[in-house]
């Protein structure tokens, strides 16, 4: 029964809006002259029959019928106010002009109006109700879980309204936590806010809580800590919605609901972006992003397509990956037009034809081999790659004068002790000699950022696997300490950099205070709702090859100068290397030789600051040994 319902809905919603609205003038005469309604009879079937078609058409032509009754919102009620208004406009100046033999009060347009609006709005409202509250399904067949929302802001309404909506999820919101004073006693969509966060645990008792949702998209992972800390006391399941950097368009949906993750723990207050100076070098022109099925590449993309490019250009040499995420970027942006180019960075040919084709106004360089110990077995493969494939996309983008080159650095380029952080050190002159080289209205930047949180190869996949094996959970070393930053934060701020006036700038992101890995492992085992050290063993392996216990952003002589954005400075620049264009040129002629020792040599010519560490790793790794023995 319900399936023929759906199939003929349009014409059953046609039908309905017709038959009800061609009622209206017997109520509205009834209404006006009440007992003597049936001396006018004839007059009443008259107007119902010329106004028939009027109303067929306005029903037809403001398409009311393609309008979800099922998802009726107050838009949907003003649209329909707005037609029979304007009907009634019509009726009205008909009934003030007269028609000789019928009988119309001034009234009677007003009241039909009015009844028209509160008759054909019940409708709707009904349906959504009869939908919504799954009538036509059996009950008892999802069991419901009790959900506390902590937030009662706008992203907790909006994933009330949205489990409200659909009940078969499995969620009953019964409560809202919120330490604002000014919210407490309020009913959200009849939810009431109950306390403060703080009284977690009494309120989950009272309302028989199941899972605490934590909806504050613009708080700080040390907020979200207390509050993961305070469900557990509770014995609360607890999950998350995304922060505002991840939420897709801004909006807040059931099926972003996900655990807490390490992230979440490291999340900072997002800073406010100048999305009018992001907007002007990046909407209605053709954006290329290198390594665009990487974890930063892809998270780039998914920005960039906030600010309406003309042509996104997805630049990669792993299909799969490149794949993925134009499949995503079709679900999530449908209206951008995207082109996927698969193609090796260091293949200057095939790049050159892919820009004499495409044209880019601005690209976004994030292709990169990034992994330490294995660069420092492959040394060759980062020269090629990492340097190579910079200098092979930078003259291009000369050639084509492309308006804006940013180029993703890291902070294993200051006073690199890898062959991979000596490479992307290396990167930054190439970027560097293309701002000298370039003409008016190009810029050529890079930005320097420490580790990314969830990235390929990074350690919080690695960590979330040995887990789910049982453990052990290998930490290098005790004392190791890294920067972290989130993908969609270092993401956003990259696009931010990328619109500030500093052509050969290079860019270093606040990356907030630096973190030992050993506490990230503990987090992520705790979250796993495992005890570190009892459930999940943690293991020392030492330091490996090109790897330093702590890393920096700056080297000695660089120090920054602050720019506009308080999450963005600019490293003062030190100088390019003498003879550069001749140094990078016997340096490709050593990498070709696959000799890592001269490779490092040539290195150490344009990197004073890189120094092979292994000596400084064997002491600190022999410490460590005779420490725990």
């Amino acid at each position: 029964m319900v399936s023929v319902l759906l199939k003929y809905r349009q014409f059953l919603k046609f039908t309905a809006d017709v038959l009800l609205w061609s009622v209206m003038p017997f109520l509205a005469y009834w209404l006006r002259i009440e007992n003597n309604v049936f001396d006018y009879q004839s007059d009443i079937v008259l107007i119902v029959f010329f106004t028939i078609p009027v109303k067929i058409l306005f029903v037809y032509f403001l398409n009311q019928t393609k309008r979800s009754w099922q998802f009726s919102s107050t838009k949907e009620i003003f649209i329909l106010s707005s037609s029979i208004t304007l009907y009634s406009t019509i009726y009205l100046i008909v009934a003030m002009i007269g028609i000789e033999g019928l009988f119309i009060p001034l009234s009677v347009p007003l009241i039909e109006g009015l009844l028209s609006v509160l008759v054909l709005g019940a409708l709707r409202i009904t349906v959504r109700v009869i939908f919504n509250e799954d009538f036509f399904k059996k009950k008892g067949e999802v069991k419901q879980k009790r959900i506390l929302i902590a937030g009662a802001g706008n992203a907790g309404a909006m994933i009330a309204r949205e489990m409200i909506r659909n009940p078969r999820s499995g969620y009953l919101p019964v409560a809202f936590l919120d330490d604002a004073i000014i919210n407490w006693g309020q009913n959200i969509m009849g939810i009431p806010v109950v306390g403060r966060t703080s009284q977690m645990s009494e309120i989950a008792r009272k309302y028989s809580v199941d899972e605490l949702i934590i909806a504050i998209p613009s708080v700080a992972g040390d907020v979200i800590k207390r509050l993961v800390e305070l469900a557990r006391s509770s014995n609360l399941q607890y999950r998350i919605i995304p922060g505002l950097y991840d939420l897709i368009k801004g909006k807040v949906e059931i099926d972003q609901i996900r655990k807490v993750d390490v992230e979440d723990l490291l999340r900072r207050a997002p800073v406010s972006l100048n999305t009018n100076k992001i907007k002007i070098y990046l909407k209605d022109r053709v954006v290329m992003v290198t390594g665009a099925g990487g974890s930063i590449g892809s998270e780039i993309v998914r920005q960039v397509a906030k600010f309406s490019p003309k042509l996104i250009i997805l630049l990669g040499r792993g299909e799969n990956s490149v794949y993925n995420i134009q499949r995503n970027m079709r679900k999530d942006f449908p209206e951008i037009e995207v082109k996927v180019k698969i193609c090796d960075v260091r293949d200057y040919n095939t790049l050159a034809q892919i820009f004499e084709t495409t044209q880019p106004d601005v690209i976004f360089h994030a292709a990169a081999h990034k992994h330490v110990p294995l660069m420092e077995e492959n040394p060759s493969q980062a020269i090629f790659n990492n340097v190579g494939g910079t200098r092979n996309l930078v003259n291009l983008s000369l050639d084509f004068k492309v308006k804006h080159f940013v180029n993703i650095s890291t902070d294993k380029a200051v006073n690199p002790t890898s062959v991979m952080g000596a490479s992307k050190r290396i990167s930054e002159y190439v970027v560097q000699q293309g701002a000298k080289l370039s003409k008016e209205g190009q810029k050529f930047v890079s930005v320097r950022f420490g580790n990314v949180l969830g990235s390929r190869g990074s350690v919080i996949p690695i960590f979330k696997e040995q887990i789910r094996m049982g453990g052990p959970v290998t930490v290098t070393h005790p004392e190791m300490v890294r920067y972290f930053m989130t993908i969609p934060e270092a993401s956003q701020l990259v696009l931010q950099a990328g619109a500030l006036d500093r052509n050969g700038a290079v860019f270093v992101l606040d990356m907030g205070e630096p973190m030992k890995i050993v506490d990230m492992a503990r987090e992520l085992i705790k979250l796993s709702g495992l005890e570190p050290d009892k459930d999940i063993k943690i293991q020392f392996s030492g330091i490996r090859d090109g790897e330093k216990l702590f890393e920096e952003l700056l080297t000695a002589e660089e120090g920054t100068s602050m720019t506009q954005f308080e999450k963005i400075m600019v490293a003062n620049n030190s100088g390019l290397p003498e003879n550069l264009h001749e140094k990078l040129d016997n340096l490709f002629i050593v990498a070709k030789s696959g000799n890592g020792r001269m490779i490092r040599e040539k290195i150490k010519e344009l990197v004073p600051s890189y120094h092979k560490n292994d000596e400084e790793i064997n002491i600190t790794n022999k410490k460590f040994k005779e420490t725990i023995l």
